[in-house]
């Protein structure tokens, strides 16, 4: 309940403000990728969420239901990372507040969404409707990087898919214990969120069709269409 509060107060909300004026924290070199040898983790995880019948997606169905859980960042486990962002700004170019929590430790730390794809790939037994969005870090993260998340349906067989792709490295850290402590759990926190959230994605989406209340970011008290995720179902 501490963690809740803390996000829906004014102190957040003005963190949150402060985003406009952060720029991404890193760069690549023109034609570079990231690759493990530069110090980056490269990352992917695909999670099956259910199937839907052959074909485009059905409205109300597991393709609709992941896309909008995913639109509004209600995926993440809770218990590794919150987040607050203005429900009436732009997807694209949308700043959200992370508040992680890390040894025992509670972290602001700020992204801007800079990719949203909304596509048909491939033909006929290679088709993928694909749909999602991608952030990167800004300055005063502890990692440098960026993260994409995509729904993706096959219209031959009807399976819907959650796709987690990303690259990431440690950022420069002042503070030597939290220097420390990220270097000895940081990667393992990372990768229990990209499973945790993958899971919770699956639990979500099969929820809402076996006729669970759909699950909504909960409004902030500080307005200004605030709204912090993971919420809870619309009959909480």
């Amino acid at each position: 309940m501490l963690r809740e509060r803390r996000l829906h107060s004014e102190g957040a909300a003005s963190a949150l403000r402060s985003l406009k004026g952060r720029t991404v924290n890193y760069s690549l070199p023109p034609g570079r990728t990231p690759a493990r040898e530069d110090g980056w983790h490269v990352d992917s995880l695909r999670r099956t969420l259910a199937r839907e019948r052959p074909g485009d997606p059905e409205p109300g169905g597991a393709w609709d239901i992941a896309c909008r859980l995913v639109r509004d960042y209600q995926f993440p486990e809770p218990g590794i990372l919150r987040a607050l962002y203005r429900r009436d700004d732009a997807l694209l170019g949308r700043n959200i507040l992370l508040e992680g929590r890390f040894l025992g430790l509670r972290f602001d730390m700020g992204v801007r969404i800079t990719s949203v794809t909304d596509d048909l790939r491939g033909t006929d037994d290679t088709a993928q409707r694909v749909w999602g969005w991608g952030y990167q870090t800004l300055q005063g993260h502890l990692e440098e990087g960026e993260l994409h998340y995509q729904v993706i349906k096959y219209p031959r067989t009807g399976d819907v898919e959650f796709l987690i792709t990303g690259y990431s490295r440690r950022a420069p850290i002042r503070n030597p214990v939290v220097r420390a402590g990220f270097i000895l759990f940081g990667r393992m926190t990372q990768r229990r969120f990209y499973r945790a959230s993958a899971d919770r994605l699956h639990s979500l989406t099969r929820a809402e069709l076996l006729g669970t209340p759909p699950t909504r970011p909960q409004p902030s008290p500080a307005g200004d269409s605030l709204v912090v995720v993971p919420g809870g179902s619309d009959a909480a």
